[in-house]
């Protein structure tokens, strides 16, 4: 398997981020992990976790880490919460910025996506019910794949999602963000991704079911937008679900996913399956 080690150097990390990374790494277990490249960039990889008593529903999940920073091996502690429900876990890396800027990263985790749709299988996990979800710049990408038209090489992967379920996200950028920064995968501003890369702003019509999930002392910027994109699916005709975190920050919610017997992996389990019947 490949180490962090291994991969090429990324932006340096806050003192948050850092410690972040230290918590997440020390509690990685990838011992049972299925490790695919998808492309040949050593980011473009996934790992899979097979449950043992798979009940068929498969969570893609993405990693945060502000469009600059991240792995997927972050992502593995939330495997053990998950498999023991029954759900086929993958944790999906792609292409970091300022390197790759958009829609690199996004185009990465379609590839990911319908990998998995015709792979997933062999591991358990059933193609026709693969829902899709991330943590923050994860969080952002899983909603994105969610409500775009197409991906930039033209391919379809809406149709390859039953729900998604983005925690702490963003879904728009731009002056009105309460962004403090321009975030950098966004690439020069001439570009207009601002609006490409928004899922708000991506939808004409009903989506797939959403479960927007945020904490309760996350960043206030991203409470608000997570309640403007609830009020936008809505009104587009879109099932939403919400859920508030009690107590948690936008850190100690990516450690809430994946906590055995917690309160999202059992909401999320929950709503996949009022979805998939």
């Amino acid at each position: 398997m490949m180490k962090i080690e291994l991969y090429p150097p990324q932006e340096p990390m806050s003192a948050n981020m850092l410690a972040y990374h230290k918590k997440l790494v020390s509690q990685a277990d990838e011992s049972r992990a299925h490790e695919i490249q998808y492309g040949a960039d050593p980011y473009q990889s996934l790992m899979v976790y097979p449950a043992d008593q798979p009940d068929g529903t498969v969570l893609m999940y993405m990693h945060g880490g502000g469009w600059t920073n991240g792995y997927k091996e972050w992502m593995a502690f939330m495997a053990p919460a998950h498999n023991a429900l029954g759900v086929t876990f993958a944790t999906v890396g792609y292409r970091l910025a300022p390197q790759h800027v958009f829609p690199a990263g996004f185009q990465d985790c379609g590839d990911a996506l319908r990998w998995l749709a015709n792979n997933v299988a062999q591991y358990g996990g059933d193609p026709e019910q693969i829902f899709v979800g991330g943590h923050s710049a994860g969080g952002h990408y899983a909603a994105l794949l969610a409500t775009a038209e197409a991906l930039p090489d033209g391919g379809d992967v809406r149709s390859l999602i039953r729900g998604c379920a983005p925690v702490s996200g963003s879904y728009y950028f731009g002056e009105d963000s309460g962004m403090a920064v321009r975030p950098r995968f966004l690439g020069a501003p001439e570009a207009g991704n601002e609006r490409h890369a928004a899922p708000l702003w991506r939808l004409s019509g009903p989506a797939c079911p959403f479960l927007l999930t945020w904490g309760e002392n996350d960043f206030p910027h991203l409470i608000a937008q997570a309640r403007k994109m609830s009020d936008a699916l809505q009104q587009h005709g879109t099932r939403v679900d919400t859920l508030v975190l009690p107590g948690q920050d936008h850190f100690t919610a990516s450690y809430a996913a994946g906590e055995a017997g917690g309160l999202w992996p059992n909401r999320l389990h929950s709503w996949m399956l009022s979805i998939t019947g």
